[in-house]
């Protein structure tokens, strides 16, 4: 049985058919045993040295497991987060992981001991299999997705999209990171990205959040189809108009983020009618995190400004800023 500080979090567990998969960490259990050798072979192995994420917009590789840390570090620095460093025993666990799900044709973070390219049961088995070392503070989280696509910043921006696993990505105090990808004959593609911090002693600090979009923020998705997402953040619902939301350190005291007032218009138009999600109203959104979703897509080509008011850790906290669609 593990046992956990007080700062061991629990982070959304999402499970989703075929695109989209965001987990985070949680308690014992499963099958910890040391895993086989993967046969057949990874479609991409395990990195012998790490991925340094280059300053600003990174340009394609072709590598999607390359291309997917890239850019969520990129849109991570761009929020004012910290970057993640490239952590291999993450790169092993996430590679891993990928290729199980190619050779089993799922779409999960749970493995089944016997399946060919077993690794670990759970998320937390597979990391420390691979020799990651947790310590006595920790947070970890991992998200999937798997389309028919090899590029790694079309797997990243999916997933940024999706709202339950932007709260994973754009956690602020997760440190290292580490992915994989493992793609079929047709290219239909399987990435994992396993991120973790082994210490909890920074973050953005109390009563501090950042947004997203980020203000100023130009060609953002005018919408995002709610029923890849599972729990469906909208339900009854499919197409929807683009996520924006707040993050704090998982962290957080005094009931983390609560919104006092959370809205969107289009510049010089109307307050839209949004979805707020926040933990009081959805128990799949942390603490740590809230978000307003507008039932309406957005329009091309149209600056949206948004207000947030309330509070982080119990210090009033007022955001109003802007960003511009595509």
């Amino acid at each position: 049985m593990d046992t956990f500080n007080k700062w061991h979090r629990q982070l959304p567990t999402l499970l989703v058919a075929a695109l989209l998969t965001a987990c985070g960490g949680g308690g014992g259990g499963g099958d910890n045993s040391a895993p086989p050798v993967l046969t057949p072979p990874v479609t991409n192995p395990p990195a012998t040295s790490c991925v340094v994420s280059p300053t600003g917009q990174p340009g394609a590789t072709g590598d999607t497991a390359i291309d997917g840390f890239n850019w969520f570090n990129y849109r991570r620095a761009d929020i004012g987060l910290t970057m993640l460093t490239c952590n291999e025993f993450l790169n092993k666990a996430a590679v891993a992981h990928s290729n199980y799900l190619r050779l089993n044709n799922t779409v999960s973070h749970d493995e089944v001991s016997g399946n060919p390219g077993f690794f670990g049961a759970t998320v937390k088995n597979r990391i420390e299999n691979a020799g990651y070392v947790l310590g006595s503070e920790y947070a970890y989280g991992e998200v999937i997705s798997a389309v028919s696509d090899r590029a790694g910043f079309t797997h990243a921006e999916e997933l940024i999209a999706a709202i339950y696993h932007r709260f994973v990505i754009f956690e602020p105090m997760f440190r290292e990171m580490g992915t994989g990808a493992s793609s079929n004959g047709n290219g239909y593609t399987y990435f994992t990205s396993d991120m973790a911090t082994r210490s909890l002693s920074a973050g953005l600090g109390l009563g501090k959040a950042v947004v997203y979009p980020r203000d100023g923020q130009t060609a953002v998705p005018t919408s995002f189809d709610s029923d890849t997402e599972s729990p469906d953040p909208v339900p009854n619902q499919n197409t929807v108009g683009y996520p924006v939301s707040v993050h704090s350190d998982i962290t957080a005291s005094a009931g983390g983020i609560k919104v006092t007032s959370f809205t969107i218009r289009p510049r010089g138009g109307l307050q839209m009618v949004t979805r707020l999600l926040t933990h009081a109203n959805d128990t799949h959104t942390s603490e740590q995190s809230a978000a307003i979703i507008p039932l309406s897509t957005l329009s091309a080509n149209t600056t949206y400004d948004v207000s947030f008011s309330g509070t982080v850790d119990g210090v009033p906290v007022t955001k109003n800023w802007s960003f511009t669609t595509k």
